[in-house]
């Protein structure tokens, strides 16, 4: 068996930056305990247990009321864990799970009751070997009333994801949008691309997070506190800002050579979104509408 990995931050700072009542935390996730809820044979990383006590524990510390679990690439398709996060959190999570193609309508059915709201399609080679386009938009068309799609991608697969992602019939996230490289800047190629996208459905949502993956210094980026990050990013915000919503990404799945600070990532907060407004979009208005709308 593989090592173990530890990807976060033993004790986060306190941030500077409080968010505003209600803010949600829409991008996290557990691992584990491996006990009770083993990790996929599948598979490509074995991380240490991350479970919803050490979650909640966070979003307290870091000035948050809720949690968007997304299922983690570790723990397959079987939601177990991300379920019982959500069961333990007093109404107070919602989640984005991982499903066989093949699901049936009542199992479907099922991830509603326990607070699913959305499934995830992940195209990092790195972390899933097989992604069937035309099984997944199988499944999209079947998923229950007031769900979404997320999609995991990279800059450099962008052009040939538009066709699949221009046939999703529900609202579409990007996670980390589409892992831009933000040392081009804001008017760079990929954010260029990014923005044709957004501007070719008005259903497609995205998640300005993860500086700590973006503007990495083993990327050729700053590294903490990631100005490249906050430059590139902040005039999508601006210009977006319906259609964002913001997460911690922790427990950082695979960033064991590079742990951020959770406390430094809130603190990224004000610098993509300045204003009152733009803070109570991306923490409050948005992720309710997406998560909590029923």
């Amino acid at each position: 068996m593989p090592d173990r990995i530890t990807s976060w931050h033993p004790s986060p700072s306190k941030p500077a930056y409080t968010p505003p009542p209600g803010a949600v935390d829409a991008h996290c996730h557990v691992f584990g305990p491996m006990a009770e809820f083993p990790f996929s044979p599948k598979a490509k990383y074995l991380p240490e247990d991350a479970g919803p006590d050490k979650l909640f524990a966070l979003r307290d510390h870091l000035g948050f009321s809720k949690n968007v679990i997304v299922q983690a690439s570790c723990h397959g398709t079987d939601n177990s864990a991300t379920l019982d996060a959500i069961a333990k959190s007093d109404g107070k999570a919602r989640g984005v799970a991982v499903v066989d193609p093949d699901t049936s309508d009542a199992d479907l059915a099922k991830l509603h009751d326990g607070g699913i709201r959305g499934i995830r399609f992940n195209f990092l080679k790195r972390l899933v070997d097989n992604a069937p386009k035309d099984k997944f938009l199988e499944v999209a068309n079947r998923l229950p009333e007031g769900w979404h799609v997320v999609i995991y991608f990279e800059a450099d697969i962008l052009e040939e994801m538009k066709p699949f992602m221009a046939a999703i019939p529900v609202p579409i996230v990007i996670d980390h949008m589409g892992r831009p490289d933000v040392t081009q800047g804001p008017d760079g190629p990929d954010m260029r691309a990014f923005r044709a996208l957004l501007d070719s459905r008005e259903d497609i949502w995205f998640k300005p997070t993860c500086p700590d993956r973006l503007d990495a210094i083993k990327e050729g980026g700053r590294g903490d506190p990631w100005d490249n990050f906050a430059a590139a990013v902040a005039p999508l915000v601006a210009d977006y800002p319906d259609r964002c919503i913001w997460g911690t990404d922790w427990p950082h799945p695979n960033m064991a050579d590079e742990v951020p600070d959770d406390g430094h990532l809130v603190d990224m907060i004000p610098r993509i979104a300045p204003t009152d407004e733009l803070q109570q979009k991306l923490l409050v208005e948005n992720p309710n509408r997406l998560y909590w709308s029923d």
